[in-house]
C-alpha cells in the first residue's frame, strides 16, 4: 500500500477523533494508529524496491548501451576490413566507434544521475513522511498518557476525601421512612 495513502488514513483518524471537552486535545484509537504505523513500516520496503527496480533498469540500459557500442565497433571493423585495409577507413571507423561509445557513456552518466536524484528524492520524502508520522504518534501517546494521569489523579482525589458518617439517630429515621 502506498505510504501517502496510509498517512492520509492516519490523518483521517486524527481528524475524526473526539475532542476532550474544555481542551484542544482529542482521544484517538491507539490500536488503529499502531496498525497504520505497522502498515507504513511494511510499505517502506516497497518504496525501496521501486528505487532498486529503477537502478536495475538503469544498469540494464548501461549494459545494453555498452553492447550496442561494441556491436557498432565490430560492424565498423568488419566493414573497414571488407572495404579495404586502408588505415584512413579504419581510423574513421574507430573515431565513429569512439564517438558512439562516448555518447553512450554520457547517456549512461545522465541516466545514472537521474536515477540517483529520483532515489534520493524518494528516500528524503519518505524520511519526511516518517518523521511526521512519528511526531503524530508521539503526540497521541503523550496525550493519552496525560489523560490517563489526570484520570488517576482525579480517582485518587475522590478516594482521599473522608466518607460522610451519618449519625445513628438519622440512620434509624431513614430506615423507618423506607
Amino acid at each position: 500500500m502506498d505510504i501517502q495513502h496510509l498517512l492520509g488514513r492516519l490523518e483521517a483518524i486524527l481528524l475524526e477523533a473526539r475532542r476532550v471537552p474544555g481542551t484542544k486535545m482529542k482521544l484517538v484509537d491507539a490500536d488503529r494508529c499502531f496498525q497504520l504505523i505497522d502498515q507504513m513500516v511494511l510499505a517502506i520496503p516497497e518504496e525501496i524496491k521501486k528505487a532498486q527496480r529503477i537502478q536495475q533498469e538503469h544498469d540494464r540500459i548501461i549494459a545494453q548501451a555498452k553492447e550496442e557500442a561494441e556491436r557498432i565497433k565490430e560492424i565498423a571493423r568488419e566493414e573497414a576490413s571488407r572495404l579495404a585495409d586502408d588505415t584512413t577507413i579504419i581510423a574513421i571507423a574507430q573515431d565513429r566507434a569512439q564517438a558512439i561509445e562516448e555518447r553512450a557513456r554520457r547517456e549512461v552518466d545522465r541516466m545514472r544521475s537521474e536515477a540517483d536524484a529520483y532515489a534520493l528524492e524518494t528516500l528524503m520524502r519518505l524520511r519526511e513522511e516518517l518523521e511526521h508520522t512519528i511526531a503524530v504518534v508521539s503526540n497521541g501517546i503523550a496525550k493519552l498518557e496525560r489523560d490517563r494521569a489526570e484520570r488517576l489523579k482525579a480517582l485518587e482525589g475522590s478516594a482521599e476525601s473522608p466518607p460522610t458518617i451519618t449519625p445513628p439517630a438519622q440512620e434509624s429515621q431513614a430506615q423507618a421512612g423506607s
